[in-house]
């Protein structure tokens, strides 16, 4: 032990000892919006919606249910944009979601984003501090980045705002990045994009012989409308390993080297969990009303184009999603479009896509001449597609096609 740390109990020693009063340290929910007075992360009076947004998440832990019936304990963000500072220690206990909550931006927007860790209600012996990792993004000031080695980390009973200017539109995704492996095996992970500005142009805008129209969406400002789709899913693949998570309620060494994941999912389910298109019912020991929200069903008419926006913050797999009847057409990968240097189309044609830990794709099917029924987005990693030992679940969904 060094002779600092020494000194420093010898002192708290002898304060506590004499009755003196020993310094606290200050922390405190503080939300920064620019517009908002009462601490709710919503601009009071008007703004313009394109050009700036705010949020507000919790970190903490909770509790979800796996497709088989298994209650798991896990470590996640709560979204509590809306309510005032002094419910936030409250309302974010033991409400962690999985995936965490969708954020959906704009290119062009300014985004504050406040944190406030509120604690382990599970594990109060833990002191782990919390980030926001906005992956793939690149952060003009690596204070707002996330990682631990060069910005700055939450505390308990805190609150830190990161601020990002939005110029590149794209599938991204964002975690904690402190113990990374840790907490994004326990659920700290979730779905993120950024809308092109292509989709806020006049109505009858020519775009290299493409006509644009209000309400047209695109996923990038692809400037000839080969972008555009109808209907959007975003679609997070993601596994917990049942004995790393178990031991981590239990208060037990956490078996990194052992790490196995046995529940494959798709935005926090596993099959048939992932085609029900509400939330599911949360656990009694959940303290939120949904923890896990966000459905993997992929429901369309034909004719249309279906833009899937696949990511993967899995930490000890590569996974190969696959789809049977249906091709996929690739126009982006990593948040950018799949364009040469001399601006030549890249995109291609196929049925099966392979992801990587902190990979993203964004993927067009167009049902145009597509049969109408139900096809199938699932892993061709066979021994995923269940729910730990229950058999025909896992890493699937549904396409339906009317």
């Amino acid at each position: 032990m060094s002779s600092k740390i020494v000194k420093g109990l010898l002192v708290t020693a002898v304060m506590l000892a004499t009755g003196m009063d020993i310094p606290q340290a200050d922390a405190a929910v503080f939300v920064q919006c620019p517009g908002d007075t009462n601490g709710d992360a919503i601009p009071d009076g008007a703004y313009d919606p394109n050009a700036l947004q705010c949020m507000h998440l919790t970190a903490g832990d909770g509790f979800i249910s796996m497709a088989d019936g298994k209650l798991q304990y896990m470590f996640g963000f709560a979204d509590v944009t809306g309510l005032t500072e002094d419910q936030i220690m409250t309302t974010g206990t033991l409400a962690a979601n999985f995936p965490a909550p969708t954020i959906v931006l704009k290119q062009g927007q300014e985004f504050y984003l406040s944190l406030t860790n509120v604690g382990m209600a599970i594990r109060p012996d833990l002191f782990d501090p919390h980030t926001v990792h906005f992956h793939g993004f690149p952060n003009a000031s690596s204070v707002f980045d996330g990682v631990p080695d060069a910005s700055i980390s939450i505390n308990g009973g805190s609150t830190l705002t990161y601020y990002y200017n939005l110029v590149e539109p794209g599938t991204y995704m964002y975690h904690c990045h402190v113990e990374a492996t840790e907490h994004m095996q326990m659920g700290m992970l979730g779905n993120l994009y950024v809308l092109p500005a292509q989709n806020n142009l006049p109505a009858g805008t020519d775009l290299n012989g493409f006509t644009h129209q209000a309400g047209y969406q695109y996923v990038y400002n692809d400037g000839d409308g080969s972008t555009r789709y109808d209907v959007e899913v975003p679609i997070q693949i993601g596994s917990f390993d049942p004995v790393f998570h178990d031991a981590s309620m239990n208060v037990q060494p956490l078996p990194f080297a052992e790490m196995k994941d046995r529940y494959p999912m798709l935005n926090g389910r596993g099959y048939p969990d992932t085609v029900d298109p509400l939330p599911l019912t949360p656990p009694a020991e959940s303290g939120s009303p949904a923890p896990q929200p966000v459905s993997s069903l992929v429901s369309a008419n034909v004719g249309d184009k279906v833009l899937l926006r696949i990511s993967n913050l899995n930490v000890t797999n590569f996974y190969t999603l696959a789809t049977n009847g249906l091709k996929m057409h690739v126009v982006g990968t990593g948040a950018r479009l799949l364009r040469g240097p001399d601006g030549k189309d890249t995109a291609y044609d196929t049925n099966s896509i392979t992801l990587g830990g902190g990979e993203s794709v964004d993927v067009i099917i167009d049902t145009a001449g597509v049969s109408p029924g139900t096809y199938f987005l699932y892993t061709t990693n066979l021994n995923f597609l269940s729910n730990d030992g229950e058999d025909f679940g896992g890493m699937m969904t549904e396409i339906r096609i009317n």
